[in-house]
């Protein structure tokens, strides 16, 4: 499949926020156990818990498989990068070099 580089460069900000995300999620945030007893009799007591919708299993998994896709979508910008040519202004490339004025040499034209 192709697509733009600047596409490609969004799917990353938000693969790496997504295992951002999930990497925060620890067992007590999804672990939490809520239990109520009330007495229906004198013998018989009623329990109710709520249980987590999730398993860090499942978070696991998909911080998992978000990872995997960021590591692909970051090899694929770094491959476009590497084979990528831009065509710049001569002097970017330059190191600094210090103003004539600041060097006690004559400047041109004076």
């Amino acid at each position: 499949m192709k697509v733009k580089l600047a596409e490609l460069l969004l799917r990353r900000k938000e693969l790496e926020g997504k295992v951002r995300q999930l990497a925060t999620i620890k067992d007590r945030d999804v672990a939490e156990f809520k239990v109520s007893r009330v007495k229906v009799t004198e013998s018989l007591d009623e329990v109710k818990a709520s249980v987590p919708k999730v398993t860090m299993n499942q978070i696991t998994a998909a911080h998992d498989w978000f990872a995997k896709q960021l590591r692909l979508c970051d090899a694929a910008i770094q491959q476009a990068n590497w084979a990528t040519e831009v065509e710049i202004g001569e002097d970017v490339m330059n190191d600094y070099a210090e103003p004539a004025a600041l060097t006690n040499e004559p400047i041109k034209g004076f």
